[in-house]
């Protein structure tokens, strides 16, 4: 039978067109399913298309005093929690990392320093206030040279395939929509070798722990935002939505779902934050 790879190959001008079609068809499918889906916004189900700007203003709100409160909530711990996360980074002079929902840029800082001058560190952030607070913060402390600032959807991150040696996500994962499209999209822009690592709240497993943690959940944090702040609201999603998200075993069963290999997670503070772990291979 005749046969030539120009008719055939799904690589050639003749299906192309025809292949991306149906991709398009398809994507705008799957699109117009999730609009008329629900999810979390805290304890709130909302529609899937406005859970973005209902994040984007608790974080507009809160910017401003985020670092301040990120040290009363927890007595000064996210600092010890994300020099953690470093240590586990294995990056070397010269690579590249990607900080996603990198906030105010504590990441980005210690990733900078490890990459070195010859390296490069992006810091993305979906919320433009939040970016231009970082951006600042890091300018101040000289760190400008090798950190590049892009305001981007951890859901659709318009970086080519394998560019980056590292990527993290700090207290981040928990406010986006789509968590697997995230955990997809940054697989995809890992090199081959390259690692994922994400910062997280998760679940309390030491005993006795939980109840008093959600005690000073609900009660403490609320008082603090509305206190120190000035926006209760905010740090009682911030509350509300540690808890809707997927704990220590859902997130492992997640980031293999998104392709990861060699997940794993080490729990900090009896499990209140969890590092999970994933290669590109």
């Amino acid at each position: 039978m005749f046969w030539h790879p120009a008719v055939y190959s799904c690589k050639t001008p003749v299906l192309d067109p025809i292949l991306r079609s149906k991709r398009a068809k398809l994507q705008q499918k799957v699109r117009r399913m999730k609009d008329e889906q629900s999810t979390d916004f805290g304890f709130e189900q909302v529609p899937w298309k406005d859970k973005a700007r209902r994040v984007r203003g608790v974080f507009d709100s809160v910017a401003g005093s985020y670092d301040l409160m990120n040290d009363l909530m927890s007595a000064g711990a996210h600092r010890l929690w994300k020099r953690f996360t470093l240590s586990l980074t294995n990056l070397r002079p010269g690579q590249r990392a990607l900080d996603v929902a990198g906030g105010t840029g504590d990441l980005a800082a210690g990733l900078a320093q490890q990459v070195g001058d010859r390296g490069l560190v992006v810091l993305t952030d979906i919320n433009a206030a939040m970016l231009g607070r970082g951006r600042d913060r890091l300018t101040d402390r000289g760190l400008v040279a090798n950190i590049r600032y892009v305001q981007a959807n951890a859901q659709e991150l318009p970086f080519a395939e394998n560019t980056f040696d590292c990527i993290t996500i700090g207290f981040g994962l928990r406010n986006v929509t789509d968590k697997a499209a995230a955990l997809a999209s940054m697989r995809r822009a890992l090199k081959p070798g390259g690692q994922l690592l994400v910062l997280e709240f998760s679940q309390p497993v030491a005993p006795g722990l939980k109840p008093l943690y959600d005690t000073y959940s609900f009660r403490v944090l609320p008082l603090l935002g509305k206190l120190v702040a000035r926006d209760e609201a905010s740090y009682r999603y911030l509350a509300e939505s540690i808890r809707m998200h997927p704990g220590q075993e859902a997130l492992l069963g997640l980031m293999q779902a998104a392709g990861l290999e060699g997940c794993r997670y080490h729990n900090l503070s009896g499990g209140i934050v969890a590092v999970h772990r994933g290669y590109k291979y």
